[in-house]
């Protein structure tokens, strides 16, 4: 009997070793998922600052031309306004006169498609 119980002793040690390793794989494998996806994460993050930090200077790149765009449409559109203003402070006398002389000499004429009752 001494030896059945010795048998059953070591059947159950060795179970509780087989269950011992069993939890230390667990943990072990436990560990490396969380190490797994920290790095995961670590490079997400990096690779997420390297698009970010891309797209900025792109947007920067673009804003910029639109920038210099905006003010070149706004200088040219100052030159305009500004031409448009002195040709009419050059002409504006001389089509006053030119009107005045246009409304003032009047002709008056019979329309062509006048009948004359007879």
């Amino acid at each position: 009997m001494t030896s059945q119980s010795q048998g059953i002793q070591q059947l159950l040690q060795a179970e509780k070793r087989a269950k011992d390793k069993l939890e230390e794989a667990k943990k072990r494998k436990g560990k490396r998922l969380k190490q797994a996806k920290e790095e995961a994460m670590a490079e997400i993050d990096h690779y997420r600052l390297q698009r970010e930090k891309e797209f900025r200077n792109k947007q920067m790149n673009v804003m910029g031309s639109q920038g210099n765009l905006s003010a070149q449409i706004e200088e040219q559109t100052a030159e305009t306004v500004q031409n448009l203003t002195s040709s009419y402070q050059k002409n504006r006398e001389s089509m006053i006169k030119k009107l005045l002389n246009v409304t003032y000499d009047v002709k008056p004429e019979v329309h062509p498609n006048v009948r004359y009752a007879t």
